[in-house]
């Protein structure tokens, strides 16, 4: 688990490289669930279509995404658990 001190460390680390959709928002999903309203969650993914499933997820669901950054493995999102 990362440090939850800094503003910008996520408080649980979800690894979705090598899993395609559905499953990156289906595991993304279960880790929100477990989270407090007010962390985070780091989810990294190497699907082309995570970015546009994550952000449609977020919406429907109401959960903020942070951040969302290209790394050599695919994409970091940083989400906020909203309620």
């Amino acid at each position: 688990m990362a440090d939850s001190s800094s503003p910008n460390r996520a408080h649980q680390i979800l690894d979705c490289i090598g899993l395609y959709c559905p499953m990156p928002v289906i595991r993304t999903k279960e880790e929100v669930d477990k989270l407090a309203v007010g962390q985070t969650l780091e989810v990294l993914a190497d699907d082309p279509a995570a970015e546009e499933d994550l952000k449609a997820w977020a919406k429907r669901t109401g959960q903020k995404i942070l951040d969302i950054e290209k790394t050599n493995e695919g994409m970091k999102f940083l989400i906020k658990k909203t309620r």
